[in-house]
């Protein structure tokens, strides 16, 4: 999470999992995330700010909605959460996802697949790159995955 987030913000960005939605709207995150009277407002429109400004959200569709960028997620990411960015029809990508399965289930990791070709921001950034391979925010493998650094790095984070 980058530096100490404040629970406000953390709080916005848990609000998408929460809801299991992908835009919210901003009367939605003064009920949700601060209240109503006006101190509470401006403390959730500053978070607003700073989360926009560090990346985290971006404006949705209308100017009152918000959506998480996928940093925003992996803000919030355990350090047995692991992201594979992938995209439909890579044998690259199913290799990795194979080799992941076993040390998956041997440290209880959580995983979640991630199309790039979903997001234009993910396909630019990963379009020649896939599969990558996040363990919480740290990024720890890109086009093939060794099940030893992999199992590895499972461990040290349970340290």
């Amino acid at each position: 999470m980058p530096g100490a987030m404040k629970s406000i913000a953390k709080r916005i960005l848990q609000l998408f999992d929460e809801l299991e939605r992908e835009t919210i709207d901003l009367h939605s995150f003064f009920e949700l995330a601060g209240g109503n009277v006006p101190a509470d407002r401006e403390a959730v429109l500053d978070a607003i700010t700073e989360l926009t400004t560090q990346g985290l959200l971006r404006v949705g569709a209308g100017s009152d909605f918000y959506e998480r960028t996928e940093e925003g997620r992996l803000a919030l990411a355990g350090p047995r959460d692991v992201t594979l960015y992938a995209r439909a029809g890579c044998h690259l990508c199913e290799e990795a996802k194979a080799e992941l399965a076993a040390p998956l289930r041997e440290f209880g990791a959580a995983l979640r697949e991630v199309d790039i070709d979903c997001d234009p921001v993910l396909c630019e950034r990963y379009k020649n790159d896939v599969p990558v391979v996040f363990l919480g925010a740290k990024k720890i493998a890109k086009h093939r995955v060794d099940p030893a650094a992999f199992r590895r790095h499972l461990k040290e984070s349970t340290r």
